[in-house]
């Protein structure tokens, strides 16, 4: 596709949280393309609740990404309203004004939709049943997307990110092990560590071939392929470093007590990608090798202040 529709006009983007983790990279990948014309904008410059503020500035862009969020797991079981206004109510704003506006929406979700009891991964299509309230707050914003734009809506659900910008697992365990000290990582919790820069690769395919009517709009599971645990991470991380992976020690989630429950399986499968003809994001092992070797010096300079279960920290904003 050399432009929108083949006309030779610049794909014109808006990305939301463009000063989150995957905002970032998002809007590195899509500034890359010469076909690509984009509009990045933190949470200082839009305000997703907003509504009057969202229906201002979607018009004119072809395809919007929302990459902006409240991710604090155990702040949203306490402020459950104040979530689901940033992750459901918001999302509706940029559902109806993306309808008015013949857009595309690409909405970033969670696998912690799911209750975490199953032994498979999970479908695109298979029931949800969040078991806190951040979950709760994402599964409406899903609800908004799918009900709002039946055509031209679509929900891609990540899990266990991590990348150059801000903080994550990856950084928490490089920080911590940087001396030779040990930790104690939960070995019960299942999932798929992703890499922001493959999310936002695969972002950028999607929305491209929704442009070109390639891509059913629905559901996507934007996961890295494979499972670990925390605990299988965090030895991955190590080995990866050229550390011990002997310092780090499996335990449970017992032994780190949180507000809100965390699911414990939300493996996802990945079967929708063949219809659009977008790979499937590559393995997690792989990805991780590749975000180590390409992290700039020293990666390990952040860290979120709870180790133990490497769960979502940062609050209201960008994503």
């Amino acid at each position: 596709m050399t432009g929108i529709h083949g006309t030779g006009r610049p794909v014109r983007w808006l990305v939301t949280g463009a000063g989150g983790k995957l905002g970032r990279d998002l809007t590195a990948v899509l500034g890359a393309d010469p076909r690509a014309e984009v509009t990045a904008l933190r949470r200082a410059d839009l305000d997703i609740t907003d509504r009057a503020a969202v229906r201002a500035v979607v018009p004119g862009h072809d395809v919007v990404v929302n990459t902006a969020a409240w991710t604090d797991v155990d702040a949203a079981e306490r402020a459950e309203d104040a979530a689901t206004e940033v992750n459901g109510t918001a999302v509706r704003h940029l559902s109806e004004a993306c309808a008015a506006s013949n857009a595309h929406l690409l909405h970033v979700s969670t696998d912690y939709v799911f209750a975490g009891d199953a032994v498979t991964p999970y479908p695109e299509d298979a029931p949800t049943a969040p078991v806190n309230a951040y979950g709760r707050s994402k599964l409406a914003g899903e609800q908004a997307v799918t009900s709002t734009l039946p055509d031209t809506g679509y929900v891609v659900r990540t899990a266990w990110l991590y990348g150059e910008h801000g903080r994550d697992f990856v950084k928490t365990v490089l920080s911590r092990t940087a001396a030779g000290a040990p930790m104690s990582i939960v070995a019960d919790q299942h999932g798929q560590p992703t890499w922001s820069r493959d999310l936002a690769v695969l972002l950028a395919r999607l929305g491209r071939a929704a442009l070109a009517g390639d891509a059913p709009p629905g559901i996507y599971h934007g996961t890295a392929s494979g499972r670990t645990t925390w605990f299988g991470l965090a030895r991955e991380i190590l080995a990866l470093a050229r550390r011990d992976p002997g310092l780090i020690h499996p335990t449970t989630s017992a032994a780190f007590p949180r507000p809100a429950p965390r699911p414990a399986y939300s493996v996802l499968a990945h079967h929708r990608w063949s219809a659009c003809g977008i790979a499937a994001p590559p393995p997690w092992q792989e990805s991780l090798a590749r975000a180590l070797r390409n992290r700039p010096h020293p990666w390990e300079g952040e860290s979120p202040k709870d180790p133990g279960t490497g769960s979502p920290r940062a609050a209201r904003g960008d994503g």
